[in-house]
């Protein structure tokens, strides 16, 4: 990969010009009615802007009054195009969207990638949307931060909850975790059923999520799950408790209601 990785899925998944994409992801935003405070971690969807867009922009909405205190971004979403096990670290310097580049934090790449299931794997992360769509929130949403990009695998939820301890590890070696350090895990719900078989679905997982029971989470629940369930054992680790903030699917956004995709937007706090 070349130092910068270069945005993949613009044109596609969100406008490739900036001042549509910023007026988009501006008008999202306008439009959320999520509230509360700040969260630790969210949950928020990765499909096409006109399908997950506004649910996204809930769980990002949760973030303007607390930007400025956001320095660092943990990112997760799963592998869709490469089989991998563990978790790919990029050796990218920044990457890239219409909105310009985001610095990845290479620093902490180094650390993590001395855990046994982080491997540095530029393929996985070439054309992976997951974790491309979530960037121009992030951009919109926060002053200045520095990016930790992974993408998820075949691993298990412990291995995923110690990737994310030690991404949220303070500057100093035994700091409890870094305030000022924000996990996002990508992730939409269930595909293809009918649109009332998926409000059943994404109700049982939502109502999961908001337990913190991985355990009720499968791969046909939720694309994400296994970065989902890394968070849900680090949320019980750290005592957050999780909230679901909205519930919908492509048939309310811009699609029929034969065969939807479910989404999801979840704060921890």
């Amino acid at each position: 990969m070349s130092e910068i990785r270069p945005a993949a899925v613009a044109g596609m998944f969100y406008p490739d010009n900036e001042t549509s994409l910023k007026g988009m992801v501006q008008q999202f935003l306008a439009q959320a009615t999520s509230s509360g405070p700040a969260p630790r971690a969210i949950i928020a969807p990765h499909a096409g802007y006109i399908y997950s867009g506004p649910i996204a922009a809930n769980a990002y909405h949760l973030l303007e009054n607390s930007s400025q205190n956001i320095n660092r971004v943990v990112l997760l979403g799963p592998s869709h195009r490469v089989p991998l096990l563990g978790l790919a670290a990029t050796s990218a310097s920044s990457f890239a969207t219409p909105l310009g580049l985001v610095e990845v934090d290479q620093d902490k790449i180094k650390k993590l990638t001395k855990l046994r299931q982080v491997k540095l794997m530029d393929e996985a992360h070439s054309m992976e949307h997951s974790l491309e769509v979530q960037l121009p929130f992030l951009q919109t949403i926060l002053t200045n931060f520095k990016l930790i990009p992974l993408v998820v695998g075949d691993a298990s939820a412990r291995k995923v909850c110690e990737v994310l301890e030690l991404a949220c590890q303070g500057p100093i070696q035994d700091q409890i975790q870094d305030q000022q350090t924000l996990i996002v895990i990508s992730s939409d719900l269930s595909h293809y059923h009918d649109y009332a078989t998926a409000n059943k679905l994404d109700t049982q997982t939502s109502q999961a999520i908001e337990n913190l029971d991985g355990n009720k989470i499968g791969y046909e629940d939720a694309c994400g799950r296994t970065a989902v369930n890394g968070l849900l054992m680090y949320a019980s680790t750290h005592s957050l408790k999780a909230e679901i903030i909205d519930q919908r699917n492509s048939g309310d956004t811009a699609g029929d209601k034969e065969q939807v995709v479910g989404y999801g937007a979840y704060a921890f706090r």
